[in-house]
């Protein structure tokens, strides 16, 4: 497997993902609600194409694993997680915390992620073995270890409503036990805020596959310890996923105890 090429054609589908939500970007959108608060965009649905467009040009036998288009079929063994816009609440809102997340996995293994985020002009991605970039510049986890001078992330997810009591638990253990706590609305880019050391910490509940897959790469390249809650090990089927620093991960794990 050409994990240069493979690298190669997930930055380009990223960026040509990327084009298509600036030309919306700014103008009224057609939105459709797949939940209560789940939102598409036609925004969404375009850049999707894009990205599957640029990966079966060069690989047209690999699966591609899509938010908005489900399961394409394919290779199992060489299999893409697409989430062609991260964030359509706030790009609907007209804010710039969104991104374009692609993943790679192979036989399994998550091998390669990638997040861009166009308004910001930031490219975030990793290789498995070969460590993260942002715009092409190695990053790393923070330094800090004690949770009482860490800066946490996390997210609500779109079905709070029915784990709200947990989820207000663990915010205010959180808020009460860090230096400070931010709420963005994108996992792809709160794990990639971890791995340059914006952020100490990020957990959530609740998340899909294509939420995490490509952070989760760069956040270990990175330095980052990803767990579940638990400490268990993490994978994108979870419900829970717990990256930190590594140096306040023990910590973190008491804090979103819930006893």
């Amino acid at each position: 497997m050409d994990l240069e090429r493979i690298k190669d054609v997930g930055v380009a589908a990223a960026v040509k993902a990327g084009e298509v939500l600036r030309r919306y970007w700014g103008k009224a959108h057609t939105v459709r609600k797949k939940g209560v608060i789940d939102l598409v965009t036609e925004a969404d649905v375009a850049a999707e194409e894009a990205i599957s467009s640029v990966i079966r040009t060069a690989f047209p036998t690999h699966s591609i694993h899509a938010e908005e288009g489900g399961m394409s079929a394919g290779e199992e063994a060489c299999k893409w997680i697409i989430d062609p816009l991260d964030g359509t609440t706030n790009y609907a809102h007209g804010l710039r915390d969104f991104a374009v997340s692609v993943a790679f996995a192979y036989e399994g293994v998550l091998v390669l992620g990638v997040v861009f985020s166009p308004i910001n002009e930031e490219l975030f991605c990793a290789v498995e073995g070969r460590g993260a970039t942002l715009n092409g510049r190695r990053v790393q986890v923070s330094n800090v270890g004690d949770i009482g001078d860490a800066l946490l992330v996390t997210g609500f997810p779109y079905d709070l409503y029915t784990i709200v009591d947990p989820l207000m638990r663990r915010l205010r253990q959180c808020l009460v036990a860090a230096q400070g706590l931010r709420r963005l609305g994108s996992a792809a880019l709160d794990l990639c805020h971890v791995a340059c050391g914006r952020f100490d910490g990020f957990w959530e509940e609740h998340l899909s596959p294509w939420d995490t897959a490509a952070g989760t790469v760069i956040a270990r390249e990175a330095g980052a310890t990803v767990t579940d809650f638990s400490n268990s090990p993490y994978h994108i089927e979870k419900k829970e996923i717990l990256a930190t620093n590594g140096k306040i991960h023990e910590a973190m794990t008491r804090v979103l105890r819930l006893e």
